[in-house]
């Protein structure tokens, strides 16, 4: 009877490793997911900071031309 048909030291051990892969994977994927949310962020801002550059930069008269007589 020394043989064990269920839990034995080598399935707990590959399990163990499968485990850690899958923390690993998650891990990896966190990372991603998180910087594609960073770049996606600076993007947003950056465009809201040109938008908000142009609107007060604008002046009353832009777009106009004004004809002027040469002297």
């Amino acid at each position: 009877m020394n043989c064990r048909r269920h839990g034995s030291k080598p399935t707990i051990g590959l399990w163990m490793l499968i485990a850690i892969a899958d923390v690993a994977i998650l891990v990896a994927a966190a990372g991603v997911v998180t910087m594609l949310l960073i770049v996606a962020g600076l993007v947003a801002l950056a465009g809201g900071v040109v938008a908000a550059r142009a609107l007060l930069h604008r002046s009353d008269g832009a777009g106009k031309t004004v004809a002027r007589p040469r002297a």
